[in-house]
């Protein structure tokens, strides 16, 4: 990998992220335009930079964070039953990994559905997150369950699933940006421990390679949420949908033209 193309790979991450958009759809034309191979520590970047992305979180919301105890207590609350259910289902996961057209499949139908998403639940109650209840949370995060199928995207899955326990649009993304935080760096931690176990390790360029990818994706990801919550807050998912559906259908187009695309 050079380092251009994690540049590219890191700008990816950081602005699909926290979009409802998929970031792994986006990761899969990224890295077949550049002709990117897999390889192990390909895959290891593409998880660690989320530890940018997820300072970046920290950074906008540092405030949040020392509120109460309960707070945390919300976030792993809903954070249980994905890694329960991830951890139960790695091996059939990753064989979805390795099935674009269910990346782009998912990707238009999760578009469809953030097409109608507004009107759905136009009636709010909750306009601050941390007024969720135990019960609200832990049912968040079985809608985040959903994101476990490579292209329906965390944050949408966790966007909906706030929005259908009356979250305003702008609760609902903020607490998806903050259950982001125990997910990713899970994931990050559970990658590297396997990447060790495997006998890998370092060269000096890919620990560049790493730094690089992480700043990047922690610069990106800072404009990316300001915009997200102000185009959230004015205009709703329609854009969103759209655009899913548009990445779908080009990643179905790539592959009836015979591109063998993989996926990192």
């Amino acid at each position: 990998m050079s380092y251009f193309e994690a540049i590219i790979l890191a700008i990816l991450e950081g602005l699909t992220e926290f979009l409802p958009v998929s970031s792994t759809g986006h990761m899969i034309i990224g890295s077949a335009l550049m002709g990117i191979e897999p390889s192990p520590f390909v895959k290891l970047f593409t998880i660690v930079i989320q530890l940018g992305t997820i300072l970046s979180v920290l950074v906008l919301y540092w405030k949040r964070f020392f509120k109460s105890m309960d707070f945390y207590y919300k976030l792993v609350v809903a954070a249980i039953p994905a890694s329960i259910l991830g951890l139960l289902l790695n091996d059939f996961i990753d064989s979805l990994l390795e099935s674009p057209l269910t990346v782009a499949i998912m990707l238009v139908v999760g578009g469809v559905i953030l097409l109608f998403v507004d009107v759905w639940f136009n009636k709010p109650t909750v306009e601050d997150s941390d007024k969720i209840t135990f019960k609200q949370a832990f049912i968040i995060g079985c809608y985040q369950c959903l994101a476990l199928i490579p292209g329906t995207s965390r944050s949408a899955s966790t966007i909906v699933g706030a929005m259908t326990q009356r979250l305003t649009r702008k609760a609902a993304a903020e607490f998806s940006f903050f259950l982001a935080i125990p997910m990713m760096l899970g994931a990050s931690m559970v990658k590297l421990l396997k990447f060790f176990k495997e006998g890998h390790s370092f060269s000096s360029q890919e620990i560049n390679l790493l730094i690089v990818g992480n700043v990047v994706g922690f610069i990106v990801a800072i404009i990316a949420i300001k915009t997200f919550i102000d185009i959230l807050t004015k205009y709703g998912f329609k854009a969103f949908g759209w655009y899913r559906i548009i990445v779908g259908g080009i990643i179905i187009a790539m592959l009836l033209s015979g591109h063998s695309l993989q996926i990192i």
